[in-house]
């Protein structure tokens, strides 16, 4: 679901950056309500291409955007800068930021507790240091 949400994330921001259609848009697009028929087709059909192909990502899927539904304004900005700064990164620093998220993911609420104030007392250069010396590409 992650990728999900980065790969959903990334195309919106990719939309956003890249001169295309976007541009020639109005400066102010309607809601969702007002949305042509062909609008709202353009935003859908990569989700729903993404929910045909994988099955087995559905319950994930579903599930992620209720959490999503449910997050503030500053919790759904957070999600968007951690995924401009995944795309930021090179392949490796990709792997790496996996494999320590899915050792994070394992971890117990003491241990996870315990690892962010220990990251939020870290520069970024000791925490991307920090970083290198915990990375091994995750089991797939």
């Amino acid at each position: 679901m992650k990728r999900f949400v980065l790969s959903a994330l990334a195309a919106f921001a990719l939309a956003v950056a890249l001169p295309s259609q976007a541009q020639t848009a109005p400066a102010s697009l309607p809601d969702w309500d007002h949305l042509t028929p062909a609008q709202r087709e353009m935003l859908i059909a990569p989700i729903r291409d993404r929910w045909n192909s994988s099955p087995q990502t559905r319950e994930r899927m579903f599930n992620h955007a209720q959490r999503w539904k449910t997050m503030t304004p500053e919790q759904r900005a957070q999600a968007r800068r951690g995924v401009a700064k995944f795309q930021d990164m090179s392949p490796e620093e990709r792997e790496q930021a996996r494999a320590a998220f899915e050792r994070f993911r394992q971890m117990s609420p003491q241990d996870k507790k315990a690892m962010r104030e220990k990251l939020r007392t870290m520069t970024p250069e000791q925490r991307k240091a920090w970083l290198k010396s915990q990375a091994q590409p995750a089991q797939r």
